[in-house]
């Protein structure tokens, strides 16, 4: 059982048209007999089958998992979805499966059935990994024509990618103002995982530096915190960055730091975060290639092409939907402050 099943888990072996698909990060999977159910609640939050949610699964769940994506695929967003993991597991749990919203109508009636037979809520009764590559759709070209997915479609999945660009920015603005008294004991942390002195956070030195206080973190989770904090795409973690993804939540929503933030992106005091003004930002912090249209567009509630303070204060303040990217164990969602947390006198 592979248990983590998400689109950034599968990986092309290269950039040639014929590349093979490979899945990837086996850190949670196991191996299984046949019979043997497992109750530890593990995956990622758009992905978990609702079994799992129960904890009393068996290999079913990696189907369940692979529906979710092909409805991803198919649409560009996931068949469940709220603002907070709690609400996300209730939708698992009982939520209705929308196939009447664009670009539901133009997709063939096969699609939709193999996706419902795939998050069919029973495991007893959803269909088989083999039964999936039987479908008529998998094997039939006809039912299912090889032509482009719909823009509106692909224009989602951008947005999914970019999420929250702007909040990892806005963070390490915030960060980068903080006092050494509200930093707390990060500084010192920083320091002793940083062992070459270099100013920056390798990916050993990090792995090195959670063993010492006795993290029991794999190898992929510990990616993972890589991935996440390293806001520039540089494969380090600078000492701003390494603050940014730290720090406790309730002092990056205290209103004064989130004006700080919104003033750092809003160059001419115009009130308003512009296209300009972002793509600006973008390049001061080093980011490639943004897709700026969709960033705004995720935040810009009232459609005006910009985004203001309300706005940009919702956006930090809710739950970051993008795409699974945490992976539990447990009922943990790790980050660099819970892995040293426990074992280190870090502040509030």
């Amino acid at each position: 059982m592979h248990r983590d099943l998400k689109p950034e888990n599968f990986l092309f072996d290269s950039s040639d048209e014929d590349a093979k698909l490979k899945a990837t990060d086996f850190g949670l999977s196991i191996f299984y007999k046949p019979g043997q159910y497992f109750s530890d609640v593990v995956g990622s939050p758009y992905y978990v089958a609702p079994e799992v949610l129960h904890k009393y699964y068996g290999p079913e769940i990696d189907v369940w998992s692979a529906g979710v994506i092909l409805y991803i695929l198919l649409s560009g967003v996931p068949p469940f979805w709220a603002e907070m993991d709690s609400g996300i597991f209730r939708q698992i749990l009982k939520g209705k499966i929308d196939f009447e919203s664009e670009p539901w109508p133009n997709i063939s009636e096969s699609a939709k059935d193999l996706i419902q037979k795939m998050l069919c809520r029973d495991p007893r009764k959803r269909i088989s990994a083999h039964k999936v590559l039987c479908h008529p759709w998998i094997v039939d070209d006809r039912l299912a024509p090889d032509k482009p997915l719909d823009s509106a479609v692909l224009s989602r999945l951008k947005q999914f990618s970019d999420m929250h660009k702007l909040k990892k920015m806005a963070l390490r603005v915030i960060a980068e103002r903080l006092s050494e008294e509200e930093i707390g004991g990060l500084k010192q942390l920083f320091k002793m995982i940083d062992t070459d002195n270099s100013g920056t956070i390798t990916f050993e030195e990090l792995k090195a530096g959670l063993k010492r206080v006795g993290s029991e973190l794999m190898e992929s989770e510990i990616k993972a915190l890589m991935n996440a904090a390293d806001i520039d795409n540089s494969g380090t973690i600078d000492y701003g960055e390494f603050i940014a993804a730290t720090l406790h939540l309730n002092k990056m929503e205290r209103e004064e730091n989130l004006i700080a933030a919104f003033s750092f992106f809003d160059k001419d005091g115009s009130g308003y975060i512009t296209s300009d003004e972002l793509q600006q930002a973008c390049r001061d912090f080093g980011l490639g290639d943004v897709h700026l249209d969709e960033m705004i567009k995720e935040v810009d509630q009232d459609n005006d092409g910009r985004i203001d303070y309300g706005e940009f204060a919702t956006m930090m303040k809710k739950a970051d939907p993008g795409l699974g990217s945490r992976t539990m164990r447990g009922n943990l969602n790790f980050n660099l402050a819970e892995a040293f947390g426990g074992k280190l006198d870090l502040e509030d």
